[in-house]
């Protein structure tokens, strides 16, 4: 995943991008960076590998250092970003947040030119740079955004940083969210809203679908108005979101307790207890508590203080290991208890099986588990998700396998993500036994889109039922 954040300020904006970049460091965990535009310096970069070492901590340096009023910076799991270009169109620096599903077609196509890509360490093409080189095929810049946004088939949203002021464009269908902020003499923009109101912005509005405006001091000017059709990933509200946020004018906080309240109403287990995996899954389980009647606690506490998020490396079973040694368990808390335990998803299912097993192990007379989402039986070809990227690794599709005897069709598939089939009974009994939980009840898909409030046909719930 990924998150960004753009300062356009008569002031110097290096302390605002510093912040407002860092309130972005949940949705990434490999590689920051930062570029500003003064017009006595020029433009300023730097880049900072923060598996190791939190983002405050890799840019200290140079929140002292670079000056300027423009300035873009972003967290990134994947290439090392922002980039500096110089083109036909002057020089710019670019941040991009999305998944390119046909890079190798636009590469092919783009090198006919006789042009050249530097390649990564893995073989392959910096998103960003190739985003940057779909733009430089068009003699006017806005129209070279628009091409980069209608021929990129998965996502993409930008920002870039020139000399006038910070262009910033949002995918086609917004699958991913840009936030506008506003105060005296500056504006910002942001993947998350909450990002700017410590630093004395207030929330102007949020960017449609395929939207591009130009952030200046004085003003965020509209060069491309937005598109009717919206699928943004609902996904944002469940895990990936920061509590604090709203998308679409909705509170992920706000959504979480009311999916765990349509849990509640749909469930007939009395446990003693109710509890969330944290962080994300704390606000569902006190949505279910106060639904039920059933006391909410906390029989794991998260251990935050030298396990910082930034620290997550990107090998699934070390990140397995690492989020289990940030749980630590209340055994008061768990002996001779009956637990209903929330999650925000299952996925491959290693981790909360392991937790179950441990609770177990601690006293624990029964573990009901109720993932506040619906079964992934997709994975997402819209966002580089890591939490549900390869489709072989879901739970749902080993299991699904398992029943059928190998492969299965997507009509199949369709079946087993139909909540009201029998083929969705008994995978979820057969994951139940897989994970030894004593019962499993996932979230509807119906109930969770009414957890959110927005009209369902601007959501996307691909991972889900595999429907765009």
């Amino acid at each position: 995943m990924g998150g960004f954040f753009g300062v356009a300020s008569k002031e110097d904006c290096v302390f605002d991008l510093f912040y407002g970049t860092d309130y972005h460091s949940h949705l990434g965990t490999r590689r920051a960076g930062m570029a500003v535009y003064g017009e006595d310096a020029g433009f300023e970069k730097a880049i900072h590998n923060i598996e190791n070492s939190p983002f405050r901590t890799k840019f200290q340096k140079e929140a002292n250092s670079m000056k300027g009023n423009f300035g873009i910076g972003c967290i990134s799991d994947y290439e090392a970003q922002p980039i500096l270009v110089r083109s036909h169109h002057g020089s710019f620096a670019i941040t991009t947040i999305g998944k390119i599903n046909n890079a190798e077609e636009i590469i092919n196509e783009i090198l006919k030119g006789r042009t050249h890509f530097f390649e990564m360490s893995n073989g392959e093409i910096n998103a960003t740079e190739l985003i940057a080189a779909i733009i430089d095929q068009k003699d006017n810049f806005i129209e070279g955004i628009q091409y980069a946004l209608e021929i990129v088939e998965g996502s993409i949203s930008m920002m870039i940083l020139t000399p006038k002021g910070i262009y910033c464009a949002r995918d086609k269908f917004g699958r991913t969210p840009i936030a506008i902020g506003k105060k005296e003499g500056a504006y910002c923009a942001a993947f998350e809203s909450f990002s700017f109101l410590n630093l004395g912005y207030s929330h102007e509005r949020e960017l449609g679908p395929g939207e591009v405006v130009v952030l200046e001091p004085d003003h965020a000017r509209t060069l491309v108005v937005p598109g009717n059709n919206m699928k943004i990933c609902t996904f944002l509200w469940v895990y990936y979101g920061y509590p604090s946020s709203s998308y679409e004018g909705v509170s992920v906080e706000k959504m979480r307790y009311n999916c765990g309240k349509f849990l509640a109403k749909r469930d007939n287990v009395k446990p003693d207890i109710v509890a969330g995996v944290p962080d994300s899954g704390t606000a569902h389980a006190i949505g279910y508590a106060n639904e039920s009647g059933i006391p909410f606690s906390r029989p794991f506490i998260k251990y935050t203080p030298t396990w910082p998020r930034s620290f997550m490396p990107t090998i699934q079973s070390k990140r397995d290991l690492i989020a289990k040694m940030k749980l630590i368990p209340v055994e008061d808390l768990i002996r001779d208890k009956s637990l209903l335990l929330i999650d925000d998803s299952i996925v491959r299912g290693t981790q909360l099986r392991e937790t179950t097993e441990y609770l177990f192990e601690s006293g624990a007379k029964e573990v009901h588990i109720r993932p506040a989402c619906p079964p992934l039986v997709y994975g997402c070809k819209y966002l580089n998700f890591s939490r549900s990227s390869s489709e072989m690794e879901l739970i749902t599709r080993k299991v699904i396998a398992e029943l059928e005897g190998g492969e299965v069709t997507d009509e199949v598939l369709q079946e087993y993500a139909d909540y009201n089939s029998e083929k969705y009974e008994k995978m979820v009994e057969k994951i139940c036994e897989k994970l030894k939980f004593t019962s499993l009840r996932f979230h509807r898909l119906d109930d969770m889109l009414e957890s959110v409030g927005v009209d369902p046909s601007k959501l996307c719930t691909y991972c889900w039922n595999g429907k765009e």
